[in-house]
């Protein structure tokens, strides 16, 4: 299996005024009250702490970044993830969606920024500063989103080294990109385990309380891991299928309320984590 023709490399880049602000005079004045070093507490003011459409923007964020990790799997290097090609399509198509939605709300934001300011001012009072905001023309580039895609680096080089040398960075990304791999995989088969675990812990305890959540999480995992088995573990595809079989075909009201499903489905549960602890250790 080779990973360049499986998978592409993703940085997501997101850039967004949090309009907030350390306050150092409200900070002294506070520890001065209290008779305090001003390094036991810091006040940092919220600068628009009614606006609706910041506060859209950044819960927006939130769940963009959110569905990135959730679709895409470590890669060796900082700041970069695997997206495998099975989940290329559906994933850029939605994460165009969301940049749509999120541009919309800073349009939105940039438009009324000015009475923003104004309804800032009444509500902080004497804690207002002018100079704690960026201008009309400074404030649209405190924002960004962006997603660069690039291949998965090869050995083919065009450059001219010598044998020896260009041996060795051969062999070195070579083997980065095999222990990315082996991360990768590993990543995936730890959110199964994560899912398994926790189903097993809750119905083994007959008293537990337990959200919809449980199962619904598990089964959506389910859905997408055909799509992050970019290296095609039938291990993990048998597992998967075992999962979505035996324990979260089950509603959650009947786990609840039969006594007897709920401790054989905790039982299947334990023996799949059990399982799944096995091959993970094969997944280094």
């Amino acid at each position: 299996m080779k990973l360049t023709e499986r998978a592409l490399l993703v940085q997501l880049a997101i850039s967004q005024w949090t309009a907030r602000k350390f306050d150092r005079r409200t900070t002294e004045a506070v520890a001065q009250a209290n008779n305090v070093s001003d390094i036991v507490g810091r006040y940092n003011k919220a600068l628009l702490p009614l606006n609706k459409t910041l506060a859209l923007i950044h819960k927006h964020t939130a769940a963009i970044r959110q569905e990135y990790y959730r679709n895409t799997l470590p890669w060796g290097l900082e700041g970069s993830r695997i997206l495998p090609t099975e989940n290329y399509l559906s994933f850029m198509q939605e994460f165009r969606q969301h940049k749509y939605k999120w541009q919309q709300l800073v349009d939105e934001f940039c438009a009324d920024y000015g009475d923003a300011k104004t309804q800032a001012q009444q509500v902080l009072g004497s804690l207002y500063d002018p100079n704690d905001y960026p201008d009309e023309q400074a404030i649209r580039n405190k924002f960004n989103l962006d997603m660069a895609v690039f291949p998965v680096p090869t050995n083919d080089f065009r450059v001219e080294l010598c044998d020896g040398e260009l041996d060795a960075i051969q062999q070195d990304i070579e083997a980065r990109v095999q222990s990315a791999s082996q991360q990768a995989m590993r990543d995936v088969w730890e959110r199964l385990y994560e899912k398994v675990t926790h189903i097993s812990n809750k119905l083994s305890d007959p008293s537990a309380i337990f959200r919809d959540s449980m199962v619904e999480n598990a089964r959506e995992l389910c859905a997408l891991l055909p799509k992050l088995n970019f290296a095609d573990d039938p291990d993990l595809e048998a597992m998967r299928v075992d999962v979505e079989r035996k324990l979260v075909s089950h509603h959650p009201d009947a786990l609840r309320n039969d006594p007897i499903l709920r401790a054989d489905t905790a039982k299947e549960a334990n023996a799949m984590a059990r399982k799944m602890e096995i091959f993970m250790q094969g997944v280094q």
